[in-house]
């Protein structure tokens, strides 16, 4: 291929990149400055300076922006390094880290996350549908924790995988983090530290 073609062809694609980077950071906006308002197509394209259809040939659809943006909160908030914790090979270790990757993937952008888990129960076509995806893939790393735990004998005598898996699939949910975070104030590390040690007592032998 030419020289000039390549150069092209990355021009093309990082201007891509960047109006899908504009799109995003439009609809995070929306949701920081009226978290109680349907976000919409229209809106977001005036804010990212974009033509509603172009919104749509980027992501496809409405659902599609939102999944979008779920992950890229998660990406950029530590995703990749709460997974490699939860991963540890002592599992036991691997329950602090996850723990604490998710506090702080949480907490960066916790207004942000509020508004998708709230607004997750009125537009459950889109919002909605992007919540429950988040949370199956949440669904299955405590399930895959909760078996290593068993796996090392690291449960308490008589608790179940599968009651290991309920309980860390609650003390890792958005609603106990905000309950600790925002309800009461902590820090994170407060907030981590409160969750590790309920973790810990609870499924811990």
């Amino acid at each position: 291929m030419p020289p000039t073609r390549k150069y092209e062809q990355r021009l093309r694609a990082r201007a891509a990149e960047e109006t899908r980077r504009r799109i995003l950071d439009a609809v995070y906006q929306r949701l920081r400055e009226a978290p109680a308002e349907p976000v919409s197509v229209d809106k977001v394209a005036k804010l990212a300076e974009v033509s509603r259809s172009t919104v749509y040939t980027v992501f496809g659809s409405r659902a599609g922006l939102f999944d979008a943006l779920g992950m890229d909160l998660l990406e950029r908030g530590g995703f990749t390094d709460m997974v490699h914790a939860v991963l540890h090979p002592d599992a036991r270790e691997g329950l602090r880290g996850g723990i604490r990757g998710n506090v702080l993937m949480y907490a960066a952008h916790r207004d942000v996350l509020r508004a998708l888990f709230s607004m997750a129960q009125l537009d459950t076509e889109a919002v909605g549908g992007a919540v429950q995806r988040l949370e199956h893939g949440r669904a299955e790393g405590m399930t895959g924790l909760a078996g290593r735990l068993a796996e090392q004998g690291v449960l308490r005598d008589g608790l179940t995988t599968a009651q290991a898996a309920d309980v860390l699939w609650l003390l890792t949910s958005f609603d106990s983090f905000d309950l600790l975070y925002t309800g009461r104030a902590l820090q994170s590390d407060r907030v981590t530290a409160t969750l590790v040690s309920t973790a810990e007592h609870t499924l811990c032998s």
